[in-house]
């Protein structure tokens, strides 16, 4: 009897993220990182990955159209342990859909947020100008500042010494609510909008004015990890109505994009280009274990990583009397 293997570009995948993204920066305390369905090899399936934020049923339609090998998918689609695999559940329906094409699945989640260089330094980023320094086309001037992990990793593996989750950025010189604005809408996607609650007692025309001297940072959902920081300005994915008012009645502002699209942007701009060299790297110098030579001569071959054109937030904001959408 043959040996059942999943496919040798979904293994090189897997130990190039593995690398990029080490799986002990997770914060196994709630998360589920590392290999979710690791599904047999089929004829047919391209030498090709798609990152996504959320794995959809609209996202694995593209997938299997696209006979992708493998999905990244940020956020884990198998969060707490499954007693059974049946057609009741829209996600379990997507896993056995995936297999049965010979797709496999990866989440890195929070040990790409805890990363140096990671999410979470991307967002960090986007606030402090750094982002479009390399943009020649970009108006947009960096600012200095301090940057600190909010809660390190307390024994991080080799190369990560500065991992941990969070960030906090500090200006020796304050930058106005409005530019940050400007440089989270670009940075993010071009957003339409975001949303911002500020002290009440600011007046209506003054408040892109207000002067932001340090900031706290969290991808996703960040009211657990930002709600007791001494800073101007709170910037995540998601606060909770409470979490803001408690918030703007402390003298801070707050910024929220949803929480996806706080971490969306990332995918195109940092994770495919880091994945792509990885691949390119682990190929180069034959560092692909488990893979006869014809594997390795198949993935020298040439291999795509793609992110998805279909994954987006479920939420949109709607204008009072919009049409068309």
């Amino acid at each position: 009897m043959s040996e059942t293997k999943a496919s040798p570009f979904t293994s090189a995948v897997v130990g190039a993220i593995r690398r990029l993204y080490p799986e002990s920066l997770a914060d196994k305390s709630f998360d589920n990182t590392g290999l979710l369905l690791e599904a047999p090899h089929r004829p047919g399936i391209r030498n090709s990955v798609l990152l996504t934020i959320d794995l959809t049923k609209a996202v694995a339609d593209e997938a299997i159209l696209r006979k992708d090998s493998t999905i990244i998918t940020y956020h884990p689609i198998i969060f707490r342990g499954l007693k059974s695999l049946t057609l009741a559940n829209t996600q379990q329906t997507t896993l056995l859909r995936l297999a049965q094409e010979g797709i496999s699945v990866y989440s890195p989640h929070t040990a790409v947020d805890a990363a140096p260089g990671g999410l979470n330094d991307f967002l960090a980023d986007i606030v402090s100008g750094d982002f479009y320094r390399n943009n020649v086309n970009s108006r947009i001037e960096s600012s200095p500042h301090t940057r600190n992990v909010i809660t390190p990793i307390e024994t991080p593996p080799t190369g990560c010494d500065t991992a941990g989750y969070g960030r906090i950025l500090r200006f020796p010189t304050a930058v106005p609510l409005g530019i940050l604005l400007s440089r989270i809408t670009q940075g993010l996607g071009n957003l339409d909008a975001v949303s911002v609650a500020v002290p009440q007692w600011i007046p209506q025309g003054e408040k892109h004015n207000i002067n932001i001297s340090s900031i706290g940072i969290c991808a996703g959902s960040g009211g657990h990890m930002l709600g007791n920081l001494d800073v101007d300005l709170l910037f995540t994915g998601e606060l909770s109505h409470h979490e803001a008012l408690a918030a703007i009645e402390q003298g801070r502002c707050c910024i929220t994009a949803f929480h996806s699209n706080s971490e969306r942007a990332f995918l195109a701009n940092v994770m495919r280009p880091r994945l792509l060299v990885q691949l390119e790297k682990m190929v180069e110098q034959q560092e692909i274990d488990e893979m006869t030579d014809r594997d390795k001569s198949d993935l020298a071959g040439g291999f795509e990583v793609a992110v998805s054109k279909v994954d987006r937030d479920p939420f949109e904001i709607i204008a009072a009397g919009q049409t068309g959408w």
